[in-house]
């Protein structure tokens, strides 16, 4: 755990390899990034008089390489200024270079010979001690460091990153029996801390873990579609969100991913995996070998399960693939009472028995492929994985699922399972029955907080790897929870510290959720030492619950709707000044009034994978729980004597009126929702909460004084309202903006320059939350307002006059 990586060197730079190196300079690491030199030139640079021996030259492919990497959406930096950090070369004259790296990462082509042909250079340069790993998807590890030095072998493994490397969470670490412990440890360590992933400790077995299981799933899902004439769109609606997968499902994820990917792992297995019991589901279907001769392998040749068409009036049309026909055909809408019956349910653990005792076709598919997955991932115990949790960790990290397969045998039950399993053909292997015998009837359980897991060899319970390092509030909240209503729960994390945790729908904030804030601020003051604003769920916050307002605003009830905008900004100031400390931990989407909670924060501790952004301006609106204010405040303070104030203010402005979002954690400090010194990243989901705890402590051991209320906001008045005015009229005019977006931007501006003062004055944070709130029902009271806001909560119906 000594190691420090202060350098990297990635070896290739084709898809994986050009994102891998944007993820280390992501977390502030050093990359050199190497590929082939380019041997011949190409017109264009003959006719800029270049040479073959030139580095623009030679290193044109590696170049090009990141910058379409660069390009790609969602992109796999997290701002433009990442890159600063890569700096490119060739095989030929950088090789030597390595010797700087700490880690030297290959990345070529999926063949041995290349593979083993790079290593035997690397062996030429890198420093003794210089970790090497292997990114590989199937290639058996040990083959790899044949015929290499003991140095080399000792510090060797594989470490299989999943694409996109910055998104998917999963890092596969394959050790060879060469390999020192103490470099696996640190890998699983150094992935898990710094690069944010769910690091899977994996045997040198073919496709490894999540590849091997996922590959399986996938295939015996595409055999069952012929077994049970199931169509394209059943397979996406059956096996998509509400069964705990993402939204692509299964055949639009393959269109993603790229169908040829699936077919030369599931290749890969048949060839490899002889003995494997479900040797033929990796045997391709006819449907499937029809589409590849035809090159239809998804989104990357325009066509696979899905294709992208026009109709003749130019709207866009996306046509399914008739796997009978392997005709495209317009989609069909697909019903589903086991899916109606599972929309009401939040938690995906109590879906899976509603889909297992479901009588229609949605069910049948459940049954069919999760009793086959069943017996499939007991048997691979101990081949692929000494430890079941590795697997389940692998499939939820690697391939987006909620539940790991292990999870939803759970959540069926273990024991009523089996005989539906024998029914369909299964069998689980011999550990369970004898796990069910000596009377242990579940995988994991829960005690005292902490996760644990059902260990084969020695058949008891052991705790998952590091799990006092995290806190699971779905562990704790049964014997933890101090106070909860119907949008928060107040729970206690320990040492002092509490946490309010949203559950509303999105985790919007409506009363509840106010109140539930306000409440454990009087609790945190009386008997805490501080208070942890976060959640586990899929997103921090998306806002405010616009269907209040918008009911509010309809029936004209501007008595209630002032005392709930008043309320909000109210909460905001609270978690700014309390006399304990307030740590917000925001995650995925922060939007509105979950990001104006960050504004106010005594800390933000956030995930790397923040998007953080103040949208009301999206309907019609201005920030009105303290975001408004909040950012004159901040413009205020950046205001120097040597410089145009207006330009400032100008910039603020606009991040606001633009309704602009982050797309990272990085990002959001650039647009100003960040203050330096205020914020730290937590790079894993998982460590957010005990991050955050761990912050609000180190305030309260320093000594936390609740701070003074601003009196010495300085705002331009019509100073700045002119070049606000002049702006919105001048985009208005050039058709950038409609006059309804005009008038919310004067309005806007009218807050943040502190009304229409003579000249610059000094104001307080009351002061602009009143102009705030005034500005914010205002505009409540626009039918364009409303319209827009309808479009969101009442999804087309009438707008009462």
């Amino acid at each position: 755990m000594n190691k420090k990586i202060n350098k990297v060197a990635v070896l290739g730079s084709g898809i994986m390899g050009s994102r891998i190196a944007c993820h280390f300079a992501n977390i502030g690491v050093e990359v050199l990034l190497l590929d082939i030199a380019a041997k011949e030139l190409l017109p264009e640079e003959q006719a800029k008089g270049l040479t073959a021996a030139q580095p623009a030259v030679k290193n044109r492919i590696v170049n090009a390489a990141l910058q379409n990497a660069i390009k790609t959406n969602p992109s796999p930096v997290y701002t433009k200024n990442t890159v600063s950090k890569i700096s490119t070369g060739n095989f030929d004259d950088d090789m030597a270079k390595i010797a700087g790296a700490d880690w030297i990462i290959e990345v070529v082509v999926e063949n041995l010979d290349i593979k083993k042909k790079v290593f035997e250079q690397v062996e030429q340069f890198r420093k003794a001690g210089t970790l090497i790993t292997s990114n590989t998807s199937g290639i058996p590890i040990h083959l790899m460091a044949e015929g290499r030095s003991d140095d080399f072998k000792a510090n060797f493994c594989g470490t299989h990153f999943f694409n996109p490397p910055r998104y998917l969470r999963l890092l596969e670490i394959i050790p060879i029996p060469d390999t020192k412990p103490e470099n696996v440890d640190f890998l699983m360590h150094y992935g898990d801390k710094f690069l944010g992933k769910t690091t899977v400790l994996c045997k040198d077995t073919p496709a490894f873990i999540a590849n091997r299981v996922g590959v399986y799933a996938i295939m015996a899902l595409l055999h069952l579609v012929e077994k049970l004439g199931l169509t394209v769109e059943e397979v996406d609606k059956f096996t998509g969100p509400a069964l705990g997968r993402p939204k692509s499902a299964t055949f639009r994820t393959s269109d993603v991913v790229g169908l040829d990917t699936m077919i030369r792992v599931a290749k890969g297995l048949y060839d490899n995996c002889p003995d494997d019991k479900a040797h033929d589901i990796f045997k391709l279907p006819a449907y499937v070998v029809k589409m590849e001769e035809n090159k239809w392998l998804g989104d990357k040749t325009q066509q696979g399960f899905y294709k992208k068409t026009k109709t003749a009036d130019g709207k866009t049309e996306i046509l399914a693939l008739d796997l009978k026909t392997l005709e495209y055909r317009p989609q069909e809408k697909v019903k589903s009472a086991t899916l109606e019956l599972t929309k009401p349910i939040e938690n995906v653990r109590d879906r899976m028995k509603v889909f297992a005792a479901g009588t229609d076709k949605a069910a049948e598919v459940f049954r069919s492929s999760f009793f086959g997955l069943f017996e499939y991932v007991s048997d691979r115990i101990p081949e692929i994985s000494d430890e079941l949790f590795r697997i389940d960790d692998a499939m939820r990290a690697g391939f987006g699922w909620e539940l790991g397969p292990f999870e939803v045998w759970d959540a069926v039950g273990i024991a009523e399972s089996l005989e539906g399993m024998k029914k369909y053909g299964h069998e689980a292997a011999a550990w369970v029955h004898e796990m069910l015998s000596a009377g242990h009837t579940s995988f994991y359980k829960i005690e005292d907080g902490i996760k644990k897991y059902y260990d084969i060899p020695t058949k008891s319970y052991l705790p998952l790897p590091d799990a006092e390092s995290f806190i699971i509030l779905d562990n704790i909240r049964s014997a933890k929870t101090v106070y909860k209503n119907s949008g928060a729960s107040i729970i206690d994390l320990g040492d002092g510290i509490l946490n309010v945790e949203f559950h509303s729908k999105m985790n919007t904030i409506g009363g509840d959720t106010l109140q539930a804030i306000n409440k454990a601020i009087d609790l945190a003051e009386k008997d805490y030492r501080g208070l942890v604003i976060g959640n586990d769920g899929a997103n921090f916050s998306a806002g405010a619950n616009v269907g209040m307002i918008f009911m509010m605003a309809v029936e004209q009830d501007w008595d209630e709707l002032n005392m709930a905008v008043r309320s909000f900004q109210n909460t905001s100031m609270r978690i700014r000044y309390s006399s304990i400390p307030v740590v917000v931990a925001p995650h995925n989407l922060a939007l509105g009034g979950g990001c104006e909670f960050s504004l106010h924060a005594d800390h933000v501790q956030l995930n790397a994978e923040t998007y953080m952004g103040l949208v009301e301006f999206g309907v019609g609106l201005i920030p009105g729980g303290g975001g408004s204010k909040e950012f004159a405040l901040r413009a205020s303070d950046e205001y120097k004597e040597d410089q145009i104030v207006q330009n400032v203010l100008k910039d603020r402005f606009l991040t606001v009126a633009m309704a602009k979002v982050s797309t990272s954690a990085e990002e959001a400090f650039e647009l100003g929702y960040l203050q330096k010194d205020k914020y730290s990243i937590s790079m894993n989901r998982s460590r957010l909460i005990a991050d955050a705890k761990a912050k609000a402590i180190e305030l309260a051991d320093a000594g936390y004084t609740k701070p003074v209320q601003r009196k010495d906001i300085r705002v331009l008045g019509k100073q700045g309202l002119g070049i606000v005015y002049a702006g919105a009229n001048t985009m208005y005019s050039g058709k950038y903006i409609s006059e309804h977006d005009k008038k919310i931007s004067e309005k806007l501006g009218y807050v943040m320059c502190g009304g229409d003062l003579s000249s610059p004055t000094d104001v307080t944070e009351q002061y602009l939350l009143d102009l705030e709130r005034e500005v914010f029902l205002s505009l409540c009271g626009e039918r364009k307002t409303l319209e827009r806001i309808q479009s969101i909560v009442t999804k087309g119906k009438p707008l009462r006059n």
